[in-house]
């Protein structure tokens, strides 16, 4: 980006204006002042963000940034959209607006052996029409593990910053762009023809400065971060751009997505945009990645992290070798992309809606270690279940120490045959959620002690509630809870979230009150005493008068939160939600049995034995009576409402179920797209079922559908034209 002769002249400017009085300058001497403090500034980002190899200190650094604030404070006139001082930021954005990428961002088809980079070769070579004697250039980076992101910039300027979003619409973060310093706020694109271009990145922390962060975070006595991409991508949509910069992230640009120029009137097919004119500006990925490295972006080095490959074979010894050396990377990567280093090969190739047909992702094997088993302690869920938990020796796993890990149920313990004092193989699956592989019990001693699944309540002293097993679960559950756990479980849900969304009643505050004496049900939650409480350590009166506010605002929640916070068993939001657009008044279910609630779409006999139960139990309705009286809204709302059945909608008396990985939409916002258009959701395949929409991977279900021969079925953009055609 700086040739040589350039960088000394930088350097010797910093030099003479760090000794330099600034202060009292006309405006023609600010104006020059000016523009050569921000070159300076720049091209110092450039040597520490990008080239790390910072030649000024950050005390010489900050001096001069001081000296341009000062200079534009006294000229505002002076300041430019892309001037270092830009990248302050303010400090609260509003919420964050969703905003489209000019093309979608699409996601990678994965692979996890040669055989499948093997198979992938195979498939340009189908798709290009190349035979296998005609050599294919692969281009190998790194699968980096941050947030993504899209840049624009327009006129050389950048102008929107997003994250990745469903890939079709992202959240518009450029408030935090402009803090993040490897992310230039001006690059020339303009002498190379190009007004307006797309770029792909991804937004990292490097494993020192995660250290670092988590550090100071727990002196502070703040929350330490799981990850350094949970860090990063929360720092991506954080409205505080101050706090995005305090994280220290930085952008690696991997691809030129999308580009537009002025027309050229000697050009009689007139201007060139998008993929098109990326195609006729560069022969090559690589062409492009280098020139994005020379405007002055953080692209991944050649011979560092990336490589040209000549063929299939030498990508399959670059991505193991890199897999034995992810470790020592400065940043985590969960993997390698392998991309067609042609882009006319690449145009040849194409993409299906999930990924571009000219690149893959060799995944690298989820991480692994070896620990003992400590112990295997046991708690108490909100319906009673009794979850066995292990006790791990700690041991690093992805960046995170891990050393509890759940071991779901007694099947799951016999299945992998755990003793306590086992060597234990710990991997978080998909770098996320721990879990215990295997035992060695070659590696035994004799000194280990069978898991014994206790046959009473362990935090029962008297030893006389015995647990219980239903019938087709895995899970024991405690029956009458006398310890208080369960109950202190229900009231926590109860207050969550997901229920009735009390701010300010966190767990600490329901166990203070418990062991106060002051809950004993549900209904205690809405008759605290709110004067006591503001003396007790910890709180005040001020503390107490919110706690007083969010209790009396729960009280007027929607009937289908009050059914979600009750625990009854598979009773979840979905579910809550269509029972409460059945009724009137939550006293109505005391009515119904399980023939009129599986009339009720998705409520299935199982859950509907529950909720009759619930309903039939009189402590259960005299609790719900007490509520009542004071003041817990049980009739039907307008938000209510909103979740009865579309009997007009085209998918109206319709079954329908998702299998696969799904593109256009999430598997979330599909079945709500469903449901909007009439159809009741499945929870399997049979019979019963009318649709079943097939992703990519579709597997078992699909082959079970196509059995039947019944149910009709449906690619995601057959569903997504059929239900635009439902009536609102």
């Amino acid at each position: 980006m700086y040739s040589k002769e350039e960088q000394r002249r930088l350097y010797d400017v910093s030099k003479r204006l760090l000794s330099q009085n600034t202060e009292g300058s006309s405006a023609t001497e600010a104006a020059v002042l000016v523009a050569d403090v921000s070159a300076v500034l720049r091209y110092n980002e450039w040597r520490y963000y990008i080239m790390d190899e910072p030649q000024l200190s950050d005390f010489e650094y900050d001096t001069l940034y001081k000296k341009l604030e000062s200079l534009e404070d006294a000229f505002p006139n002076l300041q430019t959209a892309d001037s270092p001082t830009m990248r302050v930021g303010s400090d609260l954005a509003e919420d964050l607006d969703t905003v489209p990428h000019l093309t979608p961002m699409l996601s990678l088809e994965n692979s996890y052996n040669a055989e499948d980079l093997q198979d992938f070769d195979a498939q340009i070579r189908k798709l290009a029409k190349l035979s296998e004697d005609e050599p294919i250039e692969y281009v190998v980076e790194p699968k980096f593990d941050g947030g993504t992101i899209a840049l624009v910039y327009e006129n050389d300027v950048l102008v929107r910053a997003a994250t990745r979003g469903n890939g079709t619409m992202g959240e518009d973060m450029t408030h935090n762009a402009k803090v993040m310093r490897s992310i230039p706020l001006r690059a020339e694109f303009s002498k190379h023809g190009i007004t307006k271009v797309e770029l792909r990145g991804e937004a990292l922390i490097k494993k020192d400065t995660f250290d670092k962060i988590n550090k100071q975070r727990e002196a502070d006595g703040q929350q330490v971060f799981a990850n350094p991409r949970n860090a990063a991508t929360g720092g991506l949509r954080t409205k505080d751009s101050k706090e995005t910069k305090a994280r220290g992230l930085e952008a690696f640009i991997y691809q030129l997505g999308y580009a537009e120029s002025t027309k050229n009137e000697s050009d009689t097919e007139g201007s060139l945009t998008g993929q098109e004119l990326v195609g006729k500006l560069f022969k090559t990925h690589h062409e492009s990645i280098e020139l994005l490295g020379e405007l002055g972006f953080k692209v991944p080095k050649m011979g560092v992290e990336t490589k040209v490959c000549r063929n299939i074979q030498e990508v399959i010894a670059h991505c193991n070798d890199w897999q034995e050396r992810r470790d020592s990377y400065d940043y985590e990567i969960d993997g390698i992309v392998v991309k067609v280093n042609s882009l006319a090969i690449q145009a040849q190739c194409g993409y299906t809606s999930h990924h571009p047909r000219w690149a893959v992702a060799f995944k690298f094997k989820a991480k692994q270690a070896t620990t003992r088993l400590r112990d295997v302690e046991f708690q108490v869920g909100k319906i009673g279940t009794l979850t066995p938990v292990a006790r791990l020796e700690p041991v690093a796993l992805a960046g995170v120490m891990v050393s509890n890990v759940s071991l779901h149920n007694e099947d799951f313990i016999n299945s992998k045959d755990l003793r306590i004092g086992d060597q234990v193989l710990v991997e978080r699956a998909g770098d996320v959620i721990p879990y215990i592989v295997k035992s060695f019990p070659e590696l035994r001693d004799g000194s280990e002690i069978p898991v014994k699944y206790p046959e009473f309540c362990p935090f029962d002293a008297s030893k006389t509630v015995k647990l219980i097993r239903e019938e087709g679960e895995a899970a024991y559950r405690c029956p009458t809870c006398t310890c208080g756990r369960q109950d202190y479980q229900k009231y926590v849900y109860h207050a969550s979230k997901d229920a009735m969304d009390i701010e300010g009643l966190s767990k600490a505050t329901i166990e203070r009150l418990m062991q106060e004496g002051w809950i004993h049900s549900i209904a205690d939650l809405y008759r605290l005493n709110y004067e006591a409480i503001s003396k007790l350590d910890g709180f005040g009166k001020r503390s107490a008068e919110k706690l007083e506010k969010a209790i009396e605002k729960a009280k007027q929640n929607p009937i289908h939160r009050l059914l979600a916070s009750l625990t009854v068993h598979h009773l979840g939001r979905r579910a809550s939600k269509l029972l409460a657009a059945e009724v009137e008044n939550v006293f109505d279910l005391t009515h119904f049995d399980v023939e009129k609630l599986t009339m009720v779409r998705e409520i299935g006999p199982v859950l509907a034995e529950n909720v009759v139960a619930y309903f039939s139990d009189e402590k259960n309705i005299a609790v719900l009576r007490e509520m009542e009286a004071l003041g817990v809204n049980m009739k039907q709302t307008a938000e209510d409402r909103k979740n009865q059945p579309n009997t007009e909608g085209v998918l109206s008396g319709k079954t329908i179920l998702f299998t696969g990985t799904l593109t256009q939409f999430t598997r979330e916002t599909a079945e709500k797209a469903a449901s909007a258009a009439g159809a009741s959701l499945a929870s399997g395949v049979s019979k019963h079922l009318n649709i079943l929409v097939v992703g990519e991977k579709a597997g078992s279900k699909l082959k079970k559908a196509q059995a039947l021969g019944t149910v009709e079925i449906l690619t995601e953009a057959e569903f997504s034209n059929l239900i635009s055609t439902s009536p609102e």
